[in-house]
């Protein structure tokens, strides 16, 4: 069994780890932290997690025990550059963003802060499996992608590949549920603002927008720019993005779909379909459901990905990323099927 530390265990993201590392075959987690709770006990934290973990108490991250095999961090962005730097582990799992990106100049520009350790940018590599498989492999750091990002980039990344589509004035429209905005309540993620509404924010200056290009740059190999506009969904879970590209060619809606499914054909947590992808169908699920479609009246190829935000949007994703780098089977202990009604 690999021993695990959670960084963040008070947070969803730090619950969805727990919850699937309960059922996972080759991971033990030994230790959980939280600055906020520390001295509550997991169980009476999230008592859905009581059967699984009775005994575990969440602790001050610097209690950390020596010479655990893999270290999860889900942790508020911002909070992961001053704790890699001290940490021991096999591997180190980061699912904030604060190694994510390559260039530490877009920081200040996206986050509103200089980086504080950008000499480590370079020793994390990209969380995206299903594009980046190669690079997590034996990886002693992984920067996991947002949910967004994920979702997006999965969707648009067989397109952009073959050059079906120009990769620039790209448009990607997604809505979240309430969960991707964290536990900690604010007042505009309340039952009471949320309930029977919609609503876009970070209108132009949303931070996984840069995320998005540099994955699908990175895997393309051509300069993408993409206009990205994030709407708050009253539901707890759930991302569904639709993204508009232009064609490059004549390539109909059946082409599209070929060259989609071809290139996800080996990849056991993604489903391409022309049925319409839905947040329901993929939650509690690693999976990403995806669909295309090319509109000749006006010219546009629709994509549309759908999942969930705190698996594979976070968690699940960053537990895949482990199973990668630590040389577990990649799919251990993660669901594909998702959860109905």
């Amino acid at each position: 069994m690999k021993r695990l530390g959670i960084i963040g265990g008070s947070g969803f993201a730090g619950a969805e780890l727990m919850r699937l590392c309960s059922q996972h075959p080759e991971f033990d987690v030994v230790f959980v932290s939280s600055e906020s709770q520390a001295g509550s006990a997991v169980a009476d934290l999230y008592p859905s997690l009581a059967a699984a973990y009775p005994d575990i108490f969440l602790e001050p991250w610097e209690a950390i025990p020596p010479g655990l095999d893999i270290v999860f961090l889900a942790l508020p962005s911002g909070a992961s550059q001053a704790i890699v730097p001290k940490l021991q582990a096999g591997h180190i799992i980061d699912l904030g963003a604060d190694f994510r990106l390559d260039d530490p100049a877009l920081y200040p520009i996206w986050y509103g802060h200089e980086h504080t350790a950008p000499e480590l940018l370079d020793q994390f590599v990209f969380g995206l499996p299903e594009l980046f498989r190669d690079d997590i492999a034996g990886a002693g750091a992984v920067a996991v992608p947002g949910c967004y990002v994920t979702t997006a980039s999965l969707t648009l990344a067989p397109l952009v590949h073959a050059g079906l589509v120009e990769p620039r004035g790209i448009v990607v429209d997604a809505a979240s549920g309430v969960s991707g905005a964290g536990r900690t309540a604010q007042p505009n993620t309340t039952f009471s603002t949320v309930d029977e509404n919609f609503t876009a924010y970070g209108l132009l200056t949303h931070r996984h927008t840069p995320e998005m290009e540099m994955a699908l740059k990175r895997h393309s190999g051509a300069g993408v720019e993409i206009l990205f506009t994030p709407h708050l969904a009253p539901m707890n879970r759930g991302i569904l993005a639709t993204c508009y590209a232009r064609p490059t060619g004549t390539e109909n809606t059946d082409a599209l779909l070929d060259t989609m499914s071809a290139a996800y054909a080996d990849e056991p947590f993604v489903v391409v379909s022309e049925a319409v992808p839905s947040t329901k169908a993929t939650l509690g699920s690693n999976t990403v459901h995806l669909t295309v479609r090319r509109d000749d009246r006006t010219g546009w190829v629709v994509a549309i990905g759908a999942l969930d935000n705190l698996v594979k949007g976070a968690s699940g994703q960053a537990i895949q990323c482990a199973n990668l780098a630590s040389g577990v089977s990649e799919t251990a202990g993660l669901p594909i099927a998702g959860v109905y009604p």
